[in-house]
């Protein structure tokens, strides 16, 4: 594999085209459809720990911001009926900076009815493997099957010397450690899942009978690849998460944006039990060509617009 310091514009798209159509394979193998939902949305999505760009027409009127994930339209197309879904997309985060961040990215995003997400990490797993072998690394090897689990009570105990009760109450000092403590040495030798999050960070997952978010992020060499979910099917609980978000931002004097009301009215017709991950395309091809930086494997990051 052609070096990513050595790689022009031409052979960086031939090389994500490559991987592209590795992934449309992979999932049509296995009964998913391909989908394609709006750029252009009325709400972005209330994480408080993300913000979006807003678009305005050309009376300055704003009409909308751009889309920050495409997860509430396709759980609406989960209430419709279908069934096994992805997407390769484009995602714009308007903070976003560094050697693994872009304000415009490409997003891989599917989803599995009457699955959890047991499922959708083998998924992940899988793909991994194919697209390694359809570049030639040897980065996820089919001999690392399956990956390692870790909680993270586990990861903060082994890593930070921390135990998790301690940081109960405060995401602050919780996100301060594992930044600079944990995260660094997830994945050191083989991929690994950390499951089992703080029931306040559970966002649009469902909680496990432990009282824990039924959500996992996959860790390579440090970096994140994905963030996946058991998914949240009750209309009133997420009504609730979606308001504490709104408040924390507030607070935080951040930016305001409205609840999804469509997105919570697809709940109230019923969504079924689900699995779906959230993954990082551009940050899996950069370690697939261990690259420094998503940089190197974008044929026009914001440095070179």
């Amino acid at each position: 594999m052609t070096a990513p310091a050595e790689m022009g514009p031409l052979e960086i798209l031939e090389l994500r085209a490559r991987l592209f159509s590795e992934i449309r394979g992979f999932f049509g193998e296995r009964g998913f459809t391909e989908v394609d939902t709006p750029s252009l949305v009325y709400s972005p999505g209330l994480d408080v720990h993300l913000s979006a760009f807003a678009v305005h027409d050309g009376g300055g009127r704003r009409v909308g911001w751009l889309s920050t994930s495409p997860e509430y339209h396709m759980k609406r197309l989960l209430v419709a009926g279908a069934e096994r879904i992805f997407q390769l997309t484009r995602s714009y985060r308007a903070e976003e900076r560094g050697s693994l961040h872009e304000r415009e990215f490409t997003m891989l995003e599917w989803y599995r009815a009457h699955a959890g997400s047991k499922e959708v990490m083998q998924d992940t797993e899988l793909l991994a493997v194919r697209l390694s072998e359809a570049v030639g690394s040897e980065v996820f090897a089919a001999t690392d099957l399956p990956w390692a689990r870790t909680t993270v009570h586990e990861a903060f105990r082994e890593h930070a010397g921390v135990e998790l009760e301690t940081l109960r109450g405060d995401d602050d000092a919780f996100f301060r450690r594992w930044v600079e403590r944990v995260q660094p040495r997830l994945g050191q030798d083989r991929p690994v899942f950390v499951t089992d999050w703080p029931a306040s960070m559970a966002s649009l997952a469902r909680l496990k009978e432990n009282g824990m978010a039924d959500r996992f992020e996959a860790f390579y060499r440090g970096v994140e690849l994905c963030n996946g979910y058991g998914e949240l099917t009750d209309p009133k609980e997420q009504r609730k998460r979606l308001e504490r978000d709104l408040a924390e931002r507030r607070a935080a004097s951040k930016p305001l944006y409205p609840i999804d009301e469509r997105f919570l009215e697809a709940l109230e017709r019923g969504m079924p039990e689900s699995g779906g991950n959230a993954l990082g395309f551009d940050r899996l091809l950069m370690v697939l060509a261990r690259a420094e930086s998503i940089q190197a494997v974008m044929p026009f990051p914001e440095n070179r617009l």
